[in-house]
């Protein structure tokens, strides 16, 4: 009876994950959309990338080293996904400047003044790219036409989700949508090589299906409805789902770690919200895109999830009444 209950330090297990692991998996999962990124902007998707991570990776350096005063981590993966993902969440056209404006914002103030990794309470890059579109408008929305459209040099034109709602007879094919042929940011177009990175995350166990598959369901359930009451482009469910940052934000940026949900079913309550804003926001707001809002709005919204959700702890007494 003695050894029957043994106690010791945790951790019990190990799985073999790490920060370095999980965070260069993620970026493997972003290649398929970086290839087509090339693809529909060429060399211009390619500066854009780069720069943003080069000044991700500064700016880490540089508030490590010279304001924390501790071992700069910047080759743990975190700030290069940060670099890579406010890239794919401006315009291929965007000036290096702003660029790196984004970079020291989503770094410096979403990310290293809350502590650093793990510590941060809203998704970097999305502050990055929200600040961005808040302070410069008219450079956040110029959307230069797919290199496969024959066009003027640095000709622009509306993305989808604008068209949607504000001149739908300018419709591209669903098709097109899906492959990622039209305007947008730099790595939002491709539902397919999105939707690739998904399976592999899925496959390596990076991630789980809750937060995304809630997502992408709500947004279809909500948009389905509205397409029964009023069967218009702007209700078009597929169109919701194919067009924007919805895949992106649902599969790479809702998913983060430090600002979602610990638990499933946390998880799928936070996915339902980040959709129906999402919705509401395309639906009846002054933006045609509200990925980004809705999931800052939830990651705020994280730890009161958590502590409404958490489990009962062992040997807890539940009071009735």
């Amino acid at each position: 009876m003695k050894n029957k209950l043994i106690v010791s330090p945790s951790p019990h297990i190990h799985s073999g994950d790490s920060i370095e692991k999980n965070m260069y998996g993620v970026l493997i999962a972003l290649v398929p959309a970086f290839i087509v990124s090339l693809y529909v902007f060429g060399i211009d998707a390619f500066i854009i990338t780069l720069a943003s991570v080069v000044f991700c990776i500064i700016t880490e350096y540089v508030v490590q080293r010279f304001m924390f005063k501790k071992e700069p981590t910047i080759f743990d993966g975190s700030a290069i996904i940060t670099g890579v993902l406010l890239a794919f969440n401006v315009p291929s056209n965007l000036p290096i400047w702003i660029v790196a404006i984004g970079a020291i914002v989503a770094i410096g103030v979403g990310k290293m003044s809350f502590g650093g990794l793990g510590n941060n309470i809203f998704n970097p890059a999305l502050l990055g790219r929200v600040f961005l579109l808040i302070s410069f408008p008219s450079q956040m929305t110029s959307w230069p036409l797919p290199s496969t459209v024959e066009a003027v040099d640095g000709m622009t034109a509306a993305t989808v989700l604008s068209n949607v709602k504000y001149n739908p007879t300018e419709l591209i094919s669903l098709s097109d949508m899906f492959f990622g042929l039209e305007g947008g940011s730099i790595g939002e177009m491709s539902a397919m090589a999105l939707l690739l990175g998904l399976v592999y995350m899925l496959w390596k166990k990076i991630i789980t299906w809750h937060i995304p598959v809630s997502i992408m369901l709500t947004v279809a359930v909500f948009a389905g409805g509205m397409y029964l009451i009023d069967p218009v482009a702007l209700h078009n469910p597929l169109i919701h789902l194919f067009s924007g940052g919805l895949m992106l934000g649902a599969i790479f940026m809702a998913t983060d770690y430090a600002t979602s949900p610990l638990s499933h079913k946390g998880m799928l309550i936070y996915g339902v919200g980040i959709g129906v804003i999402t919705m509401c926001i395309r639906l009846w707001g002054s933006y045609p895109e509200g990925v980004s809002f809705a999931i800052l709005l939830m990651n705020a919204f994280t730890p009161l999830i958590n502590n409404y959700v958490k489990p009962k702890r062992f040997g807890e007494v539940v009071k009735n009444g």
